[in-house]
């Protein structure tokens, strides 16, 4: 199983390299529209991140448990800014 720094730097090369802000990747995969990233729109983004698909499921659930602090089980634009502020942190 990757590890967690593998993990984040796959997603730090996807929202660096794919993408010109954070905003646009969040837009990206804000797949409805409404201002939030869900499970399946994680998920999305994690494949977009070559993470392994037996992985995925619990990456996308430990990001929400992690970062989702108002309680909706999913991440918001705030929320998404620092999660983003994180893994550029720790993937260094």
């Amino acid at each position: 199983m990757a590890s967690k720094k593998a993990i984040l730097n796959k997603i730090q090369i996807v929202l660096t390299n794919h993408f010109k802000t954070p905003e646009d990747a969040f837009n990206f995969f804000d797949k409805s529209g409404d201002g939030t990233l869900a499970k399946s729109e994680i998920v999305t983004l994690l494949k977009e991140a070559e993470i392994n698909g037996f992985i995925r499921g619990l990456v996308s659930s430990k990001l929400i448990d992690g970062y989702d602090k108002d309680g909706d089980e999913k991440i918001n634009w705030k929320e998404f800014k620092t999660a983003i502020s994180e893994i550029v942190k720790d993937a260094e």
